[in-house]
């Protein structure tokens, strides 16, 4: 799917604020309350900016999950029956997304923005409750315990995304008794895989603007490789409030476009 047409400052705008998100995921997270409303803004249709959103910043959920591969030794059986969940999942909420149509899902926007961008302000606070476990694994609670609360959270990243980390974090916190690296290793596998299935509906069904996609998802990956090199120089914290604050006010703003229309 092609894109409306889109001046020269605006292709720069979208390579622009893909190394943004690129640079605050990697610091703090929530780059997605940025990259998604600048796409809207372009022109792009509610439903095609978010399917392009996810597709583009596929790359990062992949590097995370790498980048923490050596942390899933062990998990062998967690991996096999938990995985194919959170992609079915994802698929799910991807198949969801297209079936609500453009105006449901307008309707929806700035709730979920309002989700994503309260989920990023109560990062640390879920991290300091979640995250006061031995650093030695523990026995597992029943696996089957975690199987709905990660299927929901699987739909709700097929279907939107932001904040999907911090949801998926604290749904296996509070189901399996581990390590919080182990878990947040878990985390990343399983946010990749409910991504790449929600992204493969997308591109296969041609929703996805191909050229907005390779733009924001070249920024992203440049921004990401920014921030490891600026993760000691800059505040997390200052950048993750600056991204709620924006969240909230990007929330406003659709609420006043949705009242005038």
């Amino acid at each position: 799917m092609t894109s409306p047409p889109i001046p020269a400052s605006g292709l720069l705008a979208v390579a622009a604020t893909g190394v943004a998100v690129g640079l605050i995921n990697a610091l703090s997270g929530g780059g997605s309350l940025l990259s998604f409303p600048l796409l809207t803004a372009l022109g792009l249709p509610a439903l095609v900016a978010n399917a392009t959103n996810t597709v583009a910043l596929l790359p990062g959920y992949l590097g995370a999950a790498l980048a923490q591969r050596r942390d899933l030794s062990g998990q062998r059986r967690r991996a096999l029956l938990l995985l194919p969940l959170a992609g079915a999942g994802g698929l799910l909420g991807g198949a969801l997304l297209l079936v609500s149509g453009e105006e449901l899902f307008r309707a929806l926007v700035p709730w979920l923005i309002l989700l994503g961008s309260a989920l990023l302000a109560l990062q640390p606070a879920l991290r300091a409750r979640f995250g006061s476990r031995p650093g030695a694994p523990g026995p597992d609670h029943p696996l089957a315990w975690s199987l709905v609360p990660l299927l929901l959270a699987s739909i709700y990243g097929g279907y939107f995304g932001a904040g999907l980390s911090v949801i998926l974090l604290a749904v296996l916190a509070l189901c399996l008794d581990d390590s919080l690296t182990r878990l947040n290793a878990l985390k990343q596998a399983f946010a990749l895989a409910a991504n790449l299935s929600a992204a493969l509906l997308f591109v296969g069904l041609g929703r996805v603007d191909g050229l907005i996609a390779l733009l924001l998802g070249g920024g992203a990956l440049v921004g990401g490789a920014l921030g490891g090199r600026l993760a000691g120089r800059l505040d997390p914290e200052l950048l993750r409030w600056l991204v709620v604050v924006i969240g909230l006010a990007v929330a406003a703003l659709f609420w006043l476009r949705g009242a005038r229309l």
